[in-house]
């Protein structure tokens, strides 16, 4: 975990400055003791320092942030597949070019205002998606 300026395209999608502070960390999942999630996580300042001296093993960042009263309301998430890095196959123990599940995550609070920036990679042999759809008809509120 680190205080610093963030790529460009972070800072873009985060809408701060370039020249910027935000508070980035990565953190490795693991399942059943194996590694199967690399988050890349990024927030902006305000939001990030309550990270610093928390304990991240404790459970979910989410969770912790909520509890501190940070507000947050809504996620974007895409999906896609990418090739695994150096660092991605070095701490997720796969080859380099591994074929790897990617979500990308943009939260925000309720006024719509960007909090995270997230690059999460999953090892396509042990994650799956699962995305169930239903659709429902709304009454007119009188």
């Amino acid at each position: 975990m680190a205080l610093r300026r963030p790529e460009p395209e972070i800072a873009a999608a985060l809408e701060t400055d370039p020249d910027d502070l935000a508070v980035q960390l990565v953190r490795l999942r693991l399942l059943d003791g194996r590694p199967a999630m690399l988050e890349r996580m990024t927030y902006v300042e305000p939001v990030g320092r309550r990270l610093l001296g928390a304990d991240l093993d404790a459970g979910s960042i989410y969770a912790l942030l909520t509890a501190d009263g940070v507000d947050l309301h809504s996620a974007r998430h895409t999906f896609d597949a990418v090739p695994a890095d150096a660092l991605d196959a070095r701490l997720l123990e796969v080859p380099e070019g591994f074929p790897l599940l990617r979500e990308r995550r943009l939260t925000t609070d309720s006024q719509g205002a960007p909090i995270e920036w997230s690059d999460d990679r999953y090892r396509s042999d042990i994650a799956t998606v699962t995305v169930r759809n239903t659709r429902s008809s709304r009454t007119a509120m009188l």
